[in-house]
């Protein structure tokens, strides 16, 4: 079972064997955390193939500069996926990638980082950032935030039904002193909403819809789809792994947007021309018991893939 800061690839084979790279492909790592699926693409790519690694999180790229630097099938782009297109001319792959991977989420070494800020596990101060050097930390918003803002933003990203009390009880803890320690917002969370059953911690929805907020994770989710379908070449295919419903939807509803036609409408007897821009491949992926068992980060997991066909229109 993976302990500590221990970086374990959650869907590794599935998600390598729908991708269906081999040889010479260019394959598009969009979110490197610790590697572990980079380094199993190599094993798949011969001499010719090439990989590009990309993360925002500056730790994240020195350790991809540390481990894979010296290969010279890799290049490095330090950014976010929310940019593939940008990442696409700046390393001249635009509409010629043959696999694309999107691990979304808080990797491990982040979340078993206290100093990050990212888990209630470990007392650390209240940052959040995917990228430490940009935009505002949690602590930060948190002083701001008006206390419908912080309730929408609890309950709609976090879909956490005590949203309100516990937008509440922030706003009147930070009245008091300002909150900027994990476990000061862990415990008033908890005191605001009492016991989580089956043995969740009470506070695991606000921190996961804060995270949303100050990442804007959504967003930049729905920037990487379109401009990650845009830069795969006819045939290419895009793998998405997802850890909760909100970012699985999206997917989904991009996905068949652009794989079926629209449905029939009374005001439109006659359907639109409709030329489909991707092909499903399959349906969703979950882990199976064995990897649930020995990654417990896994159990929540979601993969969908699909594959950019010539003509469309993405």
């Amino acid at each position: 079972m993976a302990t500590g800061s221990e970086h374990v690839p959650v869907l590794l084979h599935p998600a390598l064997d729908g991708l269906d790279i081999s040889g010479a492909d260019i394959v598009v790592d969009a979110t490197y955390g610790r590697g572990g699926h980079s380094r199993a693409i190599l094993q798949r790519l011969g001499e010719q193939g090439r990989l590009v690694v990309v993360d925002q999180d500056p730790e994240a790229i020195a350790h991809a500069r540390e481990q894979l630097g010296s290969d010279q099938r890799v290049s490095i782009w330090h950014g976010s996926f929310a940019d593939l297109d940008l990442m696409a001319r700046e390393t001249g792959v635009e509409g010629r990638v043959n696999g694309l991977l999107l691990d979304l989420g808080v990797s491990s070494p982040q979340l078993d980082s206290p100093e990050r800020g990212f888990s209630f596990r470990e007392d650390g101060p209240l940052d959040m950032r995917m990228n430490p050097g940009v935009g505002e930390s949690a602590a930060d918003w948190l002083a701001r935030a008006e206390e419908a803002d912080i309730a929408r933003v609890i309950k709609e990203y976090g879909e956490e039904r005590f949203a309100r009390r516990i937008a509440r009880s922030i706003v009147m803890a930070r009245a008091d002193e300002p909150i900027k320690r994990t476990a000061q917002l862990a415990t008033i969370v908890a005191r605001a909403a009492g016991p989580s059953p089956a043995g969740r911690h009470p506070a695991t929805r606000t921190f996961q819809a804060i995270r949303i907020q100050v990442n804007d994770e959504l967003a930049a989710l729905d920037r990487a789809l379109e401009s990650g379908i845009a830069i795969l070449a006819p045939g290419g295919r895009m793998a998405v792994i997802s850890f909760h419903s909100l970012e699985d939807r999206r997917v989904k509803q991009a996905f068949r947007r652009l794989a079926t036609p629209p449905p029939a409408s009374r005001r439109m007897p006659v359907a639109p021309d409709f030329t489909p821009a991707l092909r499903l491949v399959g349906g969703k992926i979950r882990p199976d018991e064995h990897e649930q068992q020995g990654n417990p980060r896994a159990r929540s997991a979601t993969l969908r893939i699909a594959e950019k066909l010539a003509g469309g229109a993405s």
